[in-house]
């Protein structure tokens, strides 16, 4: 008797079949053949029939057929929670024949932007197999996120600083206005003003082509001090670690009178020094009888204490210094003092020491300007490239200027090589690797490359890099890992699935051997069912594309239609990480394209031969109803004389052609053929390489019949959904029009 065992129902590629030569019972075959090595729960069938343990000890016949299957388990740790295994299943199934939004909503890496027929960007446009991009005009979310990035914001950029926000990761080459990786503050240096900035650049290692204030080279600043932190790398040029009572605001020390206490740090932090920003706003002077000024002097006193995490005292207050500043200016004049402390939280409070000279010829104030404390300076940030600025305030540099601080930056990622693994981060603008990196990195999926299909990925690298497609982009706004990955497939005209645990990167991209071939004889009766998508006064005539311009970094957009197409009803769609123009027209050009030439679309069943084509494969479909040519069996072969199941149309004068059904299922190439004795017959003009199976063991081989490009319809897969013991495919009709670009 035949026994199969299959230990992934989700790989029936990898089942063992084996037969069993000796009569026993069901239990001795299970412990004779050991069918389950790894002690799972498992199915016996009969004949196809499920077979309950308490009827194990039946013998079957040897001509039966018996099927062992394990069941796939879940939970984590060892335990099984059913439902959680069913839901699993039915998440996978649904994300994979729904579309990317409904993909995005099952989670980070559950689902794959599938079958989406209809994608409305102003106008409807047509695109089954690679769905368009939204409209960042109809996307409410896509106008959220460009309102507060940075870097892509309609409105001023500029540096931002968002507290629990998202940490930006950019990948190929773009500006950004990086946001704040602490806060600024200032400090004073012989009566100048330096300010402190540390932003962060990217997670990830990068390539810093060019530093600008605004428009202008950093290079132009000589006012201007700056350091390239990479990741893990300690940050040299300032403390980051700064913090600033919000209390302080300007307030004037008067003698016998205490400003404060002011807590200095947040509970839970401690700090080992404090600084104290001193501020005589109209200089410190008198005005003399001759008409110049004579020195003035001004005393105060700054005390301190700590206190626990309640704010309440640890100890009396003790004097951190005192003060004595003296001159004879009339301009403003500015002084920090740092005052080093024994690490803990502190309370701050100051107090003048001598009396304020009223007279209107004296300027003789002094105003507490600020509070910072100095927490022990942070080893490393992370898995972060960062950018340490220190300027000082001169009349080139105004508050305004000190916060459009931008970078030209190119990401470094690894790439992968079959022969060699991964290579160390290079600076590059790949559409593949920088999906790698998203998968993988800590910052995104956190998956193994057994679960990426790394050798499909180098394969379309070189595609992407002869055509001259890359992926220049930010994201600096919360999404989920599926929907990042599907826009930086998307620039590659490509988009994710999730298949056996693995993600894979389809691109839409010319085919020319069929996965599979179906005819009458393997498309079950009464499942064939064809929608026309005819065009109505919605549909887009031409294709507007707005890109991010690595020209001017702005956007801009280009109009692409077909040669004879007006551009009366253009759909507008947004090409994230699309930065060159001519890229932008290529991808337009093909939306275009996809929206004329694939509006059939095809849905039959099958049985388990279904299984064999893939999202994006192509296919072959004859079928009569369509006049896509016919197709049948070959009951009989004799020498080139072929007897068919089918009586055959044959046309005068024109040449007739046949093709057969592999053993792996594919389509053979294409015999010409001429008519034998009756309409049933066919002669081949050549003998093919392969054997053309006519017994009754096994399926016969199939064929399909017609005049030449009439003997099947070529269609690209856009769904497989498996229905119990059948299949059914969703297709869209080939064309080759779509690769003109």
């Amino acid at each position: 008797m035949q026994i199969v065992k299959i230990q992934n129902p989700f790989n029936l590629v990898q089942s063992e079949v084996f037969y069993c030569l000796k009569q026993m019972n069901v239990a001795e075959i299970v412990a004779e053949y050991n069918i389950n090595p790894q002690n799972l729960p498992f199915i016996c069938f009969l004949n196809g029939e499920p077979l309950l343990r308490r009827y194990w000890n039946f013998c079957p016949k040897m001509t039966d057929h018996l099927a062992f299957l394990c069941l796939p388990q879940g939970g984590g740790g060892g335990g099984s929670n059913p439902l959680k295994v069913v839901l699993s299943v039915a998440v996978m199934v649904a994300a994979y024949y729904t579309g990317g939004i409904a993909a995005g909503a099952y989670g980070t890496l559950a689902g794959a932007a599938a079958a989406t027929a209809v994608s409305v960007g102003g106008s409807m446009l047509v695109n089954a197999v690679i769905p368009s991009p939204s409209s960042s005009l109809s996307s409410s979310y896509a106008s959220s996120s460009m309102e507060t990035s940075p870097t892509y914001s309609l409105n001023a950029r500029g540096n931002q600083a968002k507290l629990g926000g998202v940490i930006p990761v950019l990948y190929g080459r773009h500006i950004i206005y990086p946001d704040f990786a602490a806060k600024p503050y200032t400090e004073y240096k012989n009566n100048e003003q330096y300010l402190h900035q540390l932003h962060v650049l990217t997670q990830g290692y990068c390539e810093v082509e060019q530093l600008r204030i605004d428009d202008t080279p950093i290079s132009s600043f000589a006012e201007v001090e700056y350091e390239i932190v990479e990741p893990n790398q300690e940050v040299t040029l300032f403390n980051p670690n700064v913090v600033m009572a919000a209390e302080i605001a300007g307030q004037e020390l008067m003698k016998d009178e205490y400003t404060g206490g002011f807590i200095v740090n947040p509970e839970d932090t401690k700090i080992d020094k404090i600084g104290v920003d001193i501020v005589m706003s109209a200089g410190l002077y008198y005005a003399n009888d001759s008409g110049g000024l004579s020195s003035k002097t001004i005393q105060w006193k700054v005390e301190a204490r700590t206190v626990d995490d309640s704010g309440n005292p640890l100890g009396d207050w003790f004097v951190l210094g005192s003060e004595t500043y003296s001159a004879a200016q009339n301009k403003p004049i500015r002084l920090t003092y740092n005052y080093s402390v024994a690490m803990g939280r502190y309370e701050v409070r100051a107090t003048r020491l001598d009396t304020k000279d009223t007279s209107a010829r004296a300027a003789h104030a002094i105003y507490w300007e600020s509070l910072k404390g100095y927490m022990e300076k942070p080893t490393t940030f992370g898995e972060m490239a960062l950018l340490a600025i220190k300027m000082r305030a001169t009349n080139n540099l105004s508050s305004n200027s000190s916060r459009k601080i931008n970078a030209i930056i190119t990401r470094k990622v690894k790439k992968w090589n079959n022969a060699t693994g991964w290579s160390e981060p290079v600076a590059c603008r790949s559409i593949a690797w920088s999906i790698a990196d998203i998968l993988k990195a800590q910052y995104g999926g956190k998956l193994p490359d057994e679960r990426i299909h790394l050798a499909e990925l180098e394969q379309l690298d070189k595609v992407w890099e002869s055509r001259g497609d890359y992926f220049d982009g930010i994201f600096d706004s919360a999404t989920t890992i599926w929907e990042a990955v599907s826009k930086v497939a998307r620039c590659g005209r490509a988009l994710p699935i999730l298949q056996s645990g693995m993600v894979r990167i389809i691109r839409d991209e010319p085919k020319t051997i069929p996965t599979a071939m179906f005819t009458p004889r393997n498309i079950i009766k009464d499942s064939f069912s064809i929608e026309y998508v005819m065009p109505s006064e919605d549909t887009a005539d031409s294709v507007k594309v707005q890109y991010f311009s690595n020209k001017y970094w702005k956007y801009d957009d280009v109009v692409t239609k077909l040669p004879d197409s007006t551009e009366e009803n253009p759909a507008n769609v947004d090409l994230f990480g699309c930065t060159d123009k001519a890229h932008a027209e290529r991808e337009g050009y093909y939306m275009c394209a996809c929206n004329r030439y694939r509006r059939k679309y095809i849905t039959f069943s099958t049985e388990l031969e279904g299984l064999i084509p893939t999202y994006g494969d192509l296919i072959s479909i004859t079928h009569d109803m369509c006049e896509w040519g016919q197709g049948g069996e070959v009951l009989s072969i004799s020498g080139n004389m072929l007897k068919l199941s089918e009586s055959l149309i044959w046309k005068p004068d024109e040449e007739h052609f046949i093709s057969f059904r592999l053993l792996d299922g594919s389509m053979s190439d294409v015999y010409q053929v001429v008519r034998g004795a009756v309409d049933s017959e066919a002669v081949l003009q050549t003998t093919p390489d392969f054997e053309i199976y006519t017994g009754t063991a096994k399926e016969r081989t199939h064929f399909a019949f017609g005049t030449k490009g009439k003997m099947s319809m070529m269609a690209k897969v856009i769904g497989v959904r498996p229905r119990g013991d059948t299949v059914e495919i969703s297709c869209v009709n080939e064309s080759e029009e779509v690769y003109k670009t």
